[in-house]
């Protein structure tokens, strides 16, 4: 005996076939992805950027840091900005920031008074981050001045 079948019916149920678009839906998938890839690149660069200026201002301190711990074991103004400016520049040219023009100022207080005086050294690095090739961010400069001040205390027994 031969059962007939009945021609396979689906409910309704408001799904339509993952293969198949509407007529309206043609083209929305290319439509997203031309707002979200541009969108998804600007913030990518954006991260890049903040990245970019985040890690020069953390070696801008070290060298400030590292600069006024040098020029403070020194015992004449000459002597402490010579150190001072050598610690900097080996400190940045070891850390490599995209610094286009990097300055050392060097501000010693008392250095040369008798032992026994309170005497500190304040170092204050500067440094300019390149940012041309982050250019295509609206708004974004082509360089940002980034600085760090430091003040290391001189030993106040030491003869100087």
């Amino acid at each position: 005996m031969t059962r007939l079948r009945a021609p396979h019916h689906t409910p309704p149920t408001g799904r339509r076939d993952h293969g198949k678009r509407e007529d309206g839906q043609r083209g929305s998938a290319a439509i997203e992805a031309a707002i979200v890839v541009p969108a998804f690149g600007l913030l990518v660069a954006l991260v890049v950027l903040g990245g970019r200026v985040t890690l020069a201002h953390q070696i801008v301190q070290s060298a400030a840091a590292d600069a006024a711990r040098s020029a403070s074991l020194e015992r004449a103004p000459a002597a402490a900005a010579d150190a001072a400016t050598a610690a900097a520049r080996l400190t940045l040219d070891g850390q490599h920031p995209e610094c286009t023009a990097a300055t050392v100022n060097v501000t010693p207080t008392s250095l040369d008074g008798p032992p026994g005086t309170d005497a500190t050294v304040t170092v204050t690095v500067t440094c300019d981050v390149t940012l041309s090739d982050l250019t295509f961010i609206p708004g974004v400069p082509g360089t940002r001045t980034v600085s760090a001040t430091m003040t290391s205390p001189v030993d106040r027994w030491t003869a100087r």
